[in-house]
């Protein structure tokens, strides 16, 4: 075990500290509330029963010191702030067990130590690293047993200052280190809190509170994953992951320096005719190339290009940076992902049916481009439309849109588009656009055959409006870089969608939606809503354990690697 005496942190921590024990204090007041049948008693006092609060006696040194240092903790704090409230719940809380301490312990000769307990989870904190969490964050100065012996209100602080960095162990693990609405404007995902009376309550009455802790780190099967991938890592079980540099498309045919990183990579021998340049791309290498591309679900096309690349590069089992990152984005998603739900993988480019935690049905789909990011939030689906209007989203008509119908308001009808003001239908050449504010107008897509929509789309109605759809430009799915929307999700399969979709809804059938097809817009509404989560992941383990890596497109993996200082 390292030596709490002399462990640091940079100020910025040690004030995060501070703030962590305020909220352990409070936590436990909570808790000491929560277990006032120990600490009150019911009297009668002149006929009128009472409830008077009972402190019981300490039985030990300790326990006498503990009570001295929080009595004056309560003494000390301003008269009728909340931090005299506090005090004085977690002075009720340690007066109901005698001021007996959870975390310390006194040996005979008066020597003041961390209790069996408290060492067990001294030593999870030891193994943070493994979780993807940074021992440092826990194992902080105020931890300090020799400096706080002897001095009441030491002690008590330390008290605190255990629970505390308990209580950020449990939220760090719970939800992230990170506030996931700091690390992009993009992510729409609020940091999940945990009940902190619940925690101090099962740690104070757990056999082994380093197990209550553990309980706090994230089920879902990928997690679990990751998380034995970053284990293997710290033991030096995996070798560092040979590299391929970015660079421009790679051709069969061309010549590269990346080429003979890229045969080491797939273990292919350099050709034995010794007039041929060493970096060409040719056949041999070319087929390897393609029988991984093939093996991953990309392009079996031979280029080299930006998917590939990032493939071949986490295929390996990528960095401790990339797991902790990855790791981190799971404590965003939702505790329970639906038992039925739709799983959309931005940097795959993939949408999955999850049925019990397992892929029931996938297909490839289109993303927003870097400048127009598919935001990332969970949702609920609830409708079905078919043969759907689209109304041209206001970032769309005002740079896009209202240049061109400025130029020629014939643009309006070349694009099966109406032109609406006050709800109603309005002829673009009627319009004086000298005088006009574009911003009075909206502008929808009629139904048919060259709406952006396609012929259906599926509904979860957000902030964002953003949703999953057809398209009436299926020949782009066909590219393996597929960042190509203004930001909602276009589908290349949306009836097998649709048929995966609503495989428990019994009102609906695709063949009721296909039966619209090619009249007016049509609403069908779903009786069991289905979760929806856009998520971010540029590492995916399989089920068969292999690692798949994926580009960091819009930047996230990076930026979190980035804010964790790793």
């Amino acid at each position: 075990m390292r030596n709490l005496g002399y462990g640091q942190k940079p100020f910025e921590t040690g004030l995060l500290m501070k703030k962590i024990i305020l909220g352990a204090l409070a936590g436990l007041s909570a808790l000491a509330l929560s277990s006032t049948a120990f600490a009150l008693e019911s009297v009668v006092v002149g006929g009128v029963e009472a409830t008077r609060i009972v402190i019981a006696p300490p039985q030990n040194p300790l326990a006498t010191t503990i009570r001295q240092g929080l009595r004056e903790a309560v003494d000390a704090a301003p008269n009728g702030s909340r931090s005299q409230t506090d005090a004085r719940q977690l002075y009720y809380f340690y007066g109901a067990r005698h001021f007996e301490p959870l975390w310390l312990t006194e040996d005979q000769d008066g020597t003041i130590a961390f209790s069996a307990k408290a060492q067990d989870v001294i030593e999870l904190f030891e193994d943070a690293h493994l979780q993807g969490l940074d021992p440092d964050d826990y194992l902080t100065a105020e931890l300090d047993v020799q400096a706080a012996a002897g001095d009441p209100q030491a002690l008590a602080a330390l008290e605190g200052a255990f629970s505390a960095a308990m209580l950020r162990y449990a939220q760090d693990a719970h939800s992230g280190r990170l506030d996931p609405r700091t690390v992009s404007g993009y992510i729409d995902t609020a940091p999940k809190r945990i009940d902190e009376s619940a925690l101090f309550d099962a740690l104070a009455a757990a056999d082994d509170p380093a197990d209550v802790l553990m309980s706090y780190h994230p089920t879902h099967r990928e997690f679990v994953a990751l998380r034995d991938l970053l284990a293997r890592h710290y033991a030096g079980e995996i070798e560092a992951p040979i590299v391929i540099g970015e660079g421009k498309l790679l051709r069969p045919g061309m010549t590269d320096l990346r080429v003979p990183a890229l045969r080491e990579r797939l273990g292919v021998s350099a050709p034995e005719d010794e007039t041929l340049a060493p970096d060409l791309y040719d056949e041999t290498l070319v087929a390897a190339v393609e029988a991984f591309q093939g093996e991953l679900g990309l392009n079996v096309d031979g280029v080299v290009g930006p998917a590939t690349v990032a493939a071949l590069n986490g295929a390996n089992g990528a960095t401790i940076p990339d797991i902790v990152a990855n790791m981190e984005r799971w404590r965003w998603m939702p505790e329970d992902l639906g038992d039925f739900a739709v799983l959309v993988n931005v940097p795959e480019f993939r949408l999955d049916v999850m049925r019990d935690g397992h892929s029931a049905w996938n297909t490839r789909v289109i993303v927003g481009t870097v400048k127009n990011q598919t935001p990332l939030f969970s949702d609920l689906i609830r409708h079905v439309v078919t043969n759907p209007y689209w109304n041209v989203p206001s970032s769309i008509l005002r740079n896009e849109v209202m240049p061109r119908v400025l130029s020629n308001p014939g643009y309006i009808a070349s694009q099966n588009m109406e032109l609406l003001s006050g709800g109603r239908a309005v002829d673009p050449w009627s319009v004086d656009w000298t005088q006009a504010n574009p911003n009075q107008f909206r502008v929808r897509q009629r139904p048919g055959t060259s709406n952006a929509l396609g012929q259906v789309k599926f509904l979860f109605p957000n902030s964002h409006d953003v949703y999953l759809h057809d398209t009436n430009a299926r020949g782009l799915f066909a590219r393996s870089m597929r960042a190509l929307s203004h930001g909602c999700i276009r589908v290349q399969d949306p009836f097998a969608f649709a048929e995966a979709l609503l495989e428990y809804e019994p009102g609906i059938t695709v063949a009721a939606l296909q039966s619209t097809l090619g009249g007016g817009e049509r609403w069908f509404n779903m009786e069991r809503e289905v979760p929806v989560h856009i998520a971010y992941f540029t590492l995916r383990v399989g089920e068969d354990g292999k690692v798949r890596s994926y580009g960091d497109i819009y930047g996230h993996n990076a930026r979190v690697i980035e804010m964790l200082g790793m």
